[in-house]
């Protein structure tokens, strides 16, 4: 489950960057940013690696 979570915020971090750059998602993209991030700060503080 832990790597199901890490892959689907580098995911949304790579969607965050191509959709950043083409200006064609609007503010979605960031809102899915935040998550990711989320959830990768939920992993550091349970203290699971990367």
């Amino acid at each position: 489950m832990s790597n199901l979570l890490y892959t689907a915020a580098a995911i949304l971090i790579i969607f965050w960057a191509i959709g950043f750059f083409a200006y064609s998602l609007g503010s979605i993209i960031h809102i899915l940013l935040v998550i990711a991030i989320i959830a990768i700060l939920l992993r550091l503080i349970q203290g699971k690696r990367l």
